[in-house]
C-alpha cells in the first residue's frame, strides 16, 4: 500500500476546482439556511441552471466568456425569482420539498429528448471549455502546488476556482456585517418580530435567495470545466446532500465553514477511498470488491457526520448560538 500516493491524492481534493465547487455552492446554502433560515434543498438545480447557461450560450450562441456566464448568472437569478414567488412563504418543510421538485424539474427538462439539440438530452453537452482555457496565461507545462504536479489547464482552473471562492467568501463576511445581514439573521431567528418591525420580509427572504443561487450557479460553471462536459446526472437530489454535509461539517452560520467542510469532505473520501483500495489490493481486506469500497467510503463519511453531530453539531467553526433557530 502506497501511504505518499494515498497522501498526495488527498492533497489533490483539498485544493482541487470540485472541491472548490463544493464550497461555493455550500456558501450559498449558508446564505440561505445558515444565515436566513431558507431550508433549501434545490441547490443542485442552481448548479446545473449555471452549467447549462454556460453551455448552451457558448455551444448554440457562440457567446464570448464573459457574456456566457453573465447568461449563467441571469438565467440563476431568473430561476430563483420564478421558484421564490409562489414559496417563500411557504414553511420550512413544504420548501424543503418545492425546492427538491424544482431541482428535479430543472434536471428532467434538460434530459427531454425534444431539446436534444440544445441540452444535449441525457449525454449532455460537451466541448465549451475552449473559451476559458484561451485565457490560459501559463504556458504549456508542469506546475506543483506542494507534492502535487499538473498541467497548465489543471493549474489554471485551480487558480481561477479558488480566487472566486475568496472573493465570494468576503462579499459574503461583508454582507452579513451590513445592517442587510443582520435583518436575515433576525429573520432567521423570528421573521414575525422582524415584521412587526416594518421590515419586508418577503423581499429579503428572495434577495437571499438569489444571492445563494448566484453563488450555486457560478458554482455549477466551475463544477464542470475541469471535466469539460455537463451531463444532468451529476445535478442529482444527491448533490444537493452532499453540498449540506459540507455546510454541517464546517459550520452553518459561518463563512469559511462551508469550505472547509467541502476541503473535510473531499479528504475524508479520497482517504478512505485510497486506504480501502490499497487495503483491497495487498489483501488485507478480500471481502469487499473495488466497487462496494467506493460506496462503504460514503457510509463511513455518514457515520463520521451522524458522530459530529451528537459531539459537535455546531460544526468545525460553529458556536452554539447558531443551533438557536435549528
Amino acid at each position: 500500500m502506497d501511504f505518499g500516493n494515498i497522501l498526495v491524492n488527498a492533497f489533490g481534493e483539498l485544493i482541487s476546482p470540485t472541491t472548490a465547487a463544493y464550497a461555493l455552492a455550500a456558501l450559498g446554502l449558508a446564505v440561505h439556511f445558515g444565515y436566513s433560515g431558507l431550508l433549501n434543498f434545490g441547490q443542485a438545480g442552481f448548479m446545473a441552471v449555471g452549467a447549462y447557461g454556460y453551455a448552451i450560450s457558448t455551444l448554440s450562441f457562440n457567446a464570448p466568456l464573459p457574456v456566457a456566464v453573465l447568461v449563467a448568472l441571469l438565467s440563476s437569478v431568473v430561476f430563483a425569482i420564478v421558484l421564490g414567488i409562489p414559496t417563500l412563504r411557504l414553511r420550512a418543510d413544504y420548501l424543503a420539498i418545492v425546492t427538491i421538485a424544482a431541482a428535479e424539474i430543472i434536471r428532467y427538462i434538460v434530459t427531454t429528448n425534444g431539446l436534444t439539440d440544445i441540452t444535449g438530452s441525457a449525454n449532455g453537452l460537451a466541448a465549451f471549455e475552449g473559451g476559458f482555457y484561451g485565457l490560459n496565461p501559463f504556458p504549456p507545462g508542469t506546475y506543483h502546488i506542494g507534492p502535487l504536479g499538473m498541467n497548465e489547464r489543471d493549474f489554471w482552473i485551480r487558480i481561477v476556482g479558488w480566487t472566486v471562492v475568496i472573493i465570494a467568501c468576503l462579499v459574503v463576511w461583508l454582507l452579513m456585517r451590513s445592517p442587510w445581514g443582520r435583518v436575515l439573521k433576525g429573520i432567521r431567528e423570528d421573521e414575525n418580530a422582524v415584521r412587526s418591525l416594518g421590515k419586508n420580509v418577503y423581499a429579503y427572504k428572495m434577495q437571499a435567495l438569489v444571492i445563494g443561487g448566484v453563488l450555486g450557479s457560478l458554482a455549477g460553471i466551475i463544477f464542470t470545466l475541469p471535466r469539460g462536459a455537463v451531463q444532468p446526472a451529476n445535478y442529482a437530489t444527491e448533490l444537493t446532500f452532499f453540498l449540506y454535509t459540507c455546510l454541517l461539517l464546517g459550520g452553518m452560520a459561518t463563512v469559511l465553514g462551508p469550505v472547509i467542510g467541502a476541503m473535510i469532505f473531499w479528504v475524508v473520501l479520497s482517504l478512505t477511498q485510497g486506504l480501502l483500495y490499497g487495503a483491497i489490493e495487498v489483501g488485507a481486506i478480500t471481502f469487499l470488491s473495488n466497487s462496494q469500497a467506493g460506496q462503504l467510503r460514503y457510509i463511513l463519511v455518514g457515520v463520521a457526520l451522524m458522530l459530529l453531530m451528537v459531539f459537535r453539531p455546531q460544526g468545525v467553526l460553529g458556536n452554539k448560538k447558531e443551533l438557536a433557530f435549528a
